[in-house]
């Protein structure tokens, strides 16, 4: 985002009740246990339940693929062999895929605990990070239709609907982000022709600039001395 020059644009955080911005050491954290009561929860408090920094993936058991819902993936990752451990990954790797077996383990990133599970592609690890149970909502609390007896000559049309456009696999040429492409050539095309295009000066870059021309007028003085 960026102001009506181009300037780039800073996030504050704005008290109601004084009309002024807040410094980041005047603000706290706080728990909303109802509507308009909040516990504040100190730093402090937050990093002691924190877990312990370690870079280790504690896998703790094992259980068959398919038995994980996919609901619960959120974020995938590969895991690559730290050094001198290579022979135990290829060989967790080579006995997951053949038994079709999935690890589930917690590790710690950016000072968060997250559970995953792991897969065995060909060989090769990959972990999805999972959601907690208490982050899926229940199909109970939607609004949804009651089931209704539908006609079989009805579900014998779609199913022949389904089965004309059903493929083996899924295409990767369907995996791809249209509107992402038509974006960047926008950005090339207004680029070419230099419109709406606004660079903002930055002291650091100003000063980069200052310290390239001294560099500039030295090596100027020393050909003249030549």
């Amino acid at each position: 985002m960026l102001g009506p020059e181009g300037e780039p644009l800073a996030r504050r955080y704005y008290s109601q009740k004084t009309e002024r911005d807040l410094d980041a050491d005047e603000m706290v954290r706080g728990f909303e246990y109802e509507r308009g009561r909040y516990v504040v929860i100190t730093d402090e408090e937050l990093e002691r339940l924190g877990p312990e920094k370690s870079r280790d993936i504690d896998l703790t058991r094992f259980v068959p693929e398919d038995s994980i819902p996919p609901i619960y993936f959120e974020r995938g990752y590969f895991l690559t062999p730290d050094e001198g451990s290579e022979k135990a990954y290829k060989l967790l790797a080579e006995t997951m895929d053949k038994n079709g077996q999935a690890g589930i383990a917690t590790f710690v990133m950016r000072g968060k605990e997250y559970l995953v599970s792991i897969f065995s592609d060909h060989g090769i690890l990959r972990a999805e990070t999972m959601r907690f149970a208490d982050e899926l909502r229940s199909p109970g609390e939607l609004d949804l239709p009651k089931k209704k007896n539908v006609p079989a000559a009805t579900v014998s049309k779609f199913e022949r609907l389904i089965s004309n456009k059903s493929k083996s696999q899924l295409p990767r040429t369907r995996l791809h982000d249209d509107r992402t492409d038509r974006l960047l050539k926008l950005v090339k095309r207004k680029q070419a022709k230099r419109a709406n295009v606004v660079e903002v000066a930055s002291e650091e870059r100003e000063e980069g600039k200052v310290i390239d021309m001294v560099e500039v007028l030295k090596r100027s003085l020393v050909g003249k001395k030549k």
